[in-house]
């Protein structure tokens, strides 16, 4: 069946459930049918020099990687390597359980091809996961665990939450990815301060020789946010995921809009392509930069690579999109480097930055 007509079908049901069910199958597939990921693998996965690239003393062959968020326990890492992704990335998790927030709380903005979501770190919780995870690491494909505090901490010891889960997941991923900026768990953001991200990442290093990536909203004024990125790299970051979901609600004209909730998907490109902009004009070259938010085609995520992405990351566009998007994507990207005059993909990272972005190709 072709994945617009499994979409249809899909999209007729609640999106949480649909959810569940893309789970399952990716979960399960290979247990009901020994065999079909090396079948699906050998269908999906595109092996190409050019976009090879070793970044954090991994291989990573290709730049294209699941955002987090889609696998939030980390049940899904076979069927989703399967289907071409560079690297993959569980959680957001917490040290406890929790179930998240109330229901109805995901939502499709179809005309939009955009998502918007009020999940609230909903997760097994760090002991679940870690026996989970354990079984499987290291794996074929580079891992980041992408790891938040609980909806009960507050702010005042947000910082030992993530102690205990840098403590109890090192040796079980290859980078960690810390969310300070998902709107859906109250007061969250407000950690996105120079003092405290000093303090964080300080605190962070002195428990592992992990990468540790800062993941950013993309509603900062652009000042705000190359700020807070740099004391993030001085204090010991390896990287810089660009960016998370946004409430900026003017962004969608969608019927189905609510008034609370992040929103993902081509409704933010533009808004996160510029404040990537504003920040990898600062840091390029001073540390590693991963674009994610509004990439739905390749032309999108090789213009975030020449503005200084060395990795990128979809999440909605794979709902919308479906089970070939990284195939294609990768199969495009090669095209436009060879378009070029580009024989590797390290030749056009950051190839434009400090360029002007040109207003009438914003969508």
């Amino acid at each position: 069946m072709s994945y617009e007509n499994l979409k249809k079908l899909f999209f007729k049901l609640d999106p949480e459930n649909a959810h569940k069910i893309a789970e399952y199958s990716l979960r399960f597939a290979n247990a009901i049918y020994p065999g079909i990921f090396s079948f699906v693998a050998n269908k999906f996965v595109v092996d190409d020099l050019s976009l090879k690239q070793n970044i954090f003393n991994k291989t990573y062959h290709n730049p294209i990687g699941i955002g987090g968020g889609f696998d939030k326990n980390a049940t899904m890492m076979a069927g989703l390597s399967a289907l071409g992704f560079g690297y993959l990335e569980y959680g957001t998790f917490t040290p406890k359980p929790q179930s998240g927030n109330a229901k109805p709380r995901l939502f499709r903005l179809i005309d939009e091809k955009s998502i918007q979501n009020a999940m609230g770190f909903n997760n097994e919780g760090a002991v679940k996961i870690k026996d989970r995870v354990s079984k499987i690491y290291p794996n074929a494909l580079p891992l980041w665990a992408n790891i938040g505090k609980n909806k009960l901490t507050p702010n005042e010891n947000a910082l030992s939450d993530y102690e205990i889960l840098v403590r109890e997941f090192d040796g079980l991923c290859d980078a960690f990815v810390i969310n300070l900026s998902s709107p859906n768990t109250p007061n969250l953001r407000a950690l996105q301060e120079v003092s405290f991200i000093n303090e964080l990442f300080l605190s962070l290093k002195n428990l592992t020789k992990t990468p540790i990536i800062l993941k950013i909203s993309p509603d900062l004024a652009h000042e705000k946010a190359i700020e807070i990125c740099q004391s993030a790299v001085k204090s010991g970051a390896s990287g810089i995921i660009i960016s998370n979901t946004s409430i900026d609600y003017s962004l969608s004209k969608s019927s189905n809009l609510q008034n609370f909730g992040g929103l993902s998907g081509e409704v933010i490109k533009q808004k996160s392509r510029e404040i990537f902009k504003a920040v990898a004009d600062e840091l390029f070259g001073k540390t590693i930069l991963i674009a994610c938010g509004g990439i739905s085609d390749a032309k999108e995520a090789y213009e975030r690579i020449k503005m200084g992405a060395n990795l990128v990351q979809i999440f909605t566009a794979f709902i919308y999109e479906g089970y070939g998007i990284c195939k294609n994507l990768n199969d495009e990207i090669i095209k436009l480097l060879k378009a070029d005059g580009f024989s590797h993909i390290s030749e056009a990272v950051g190839v434009n930055v400090g360029a002007k972005i040109d207003k009438t190709k914003q969508n």
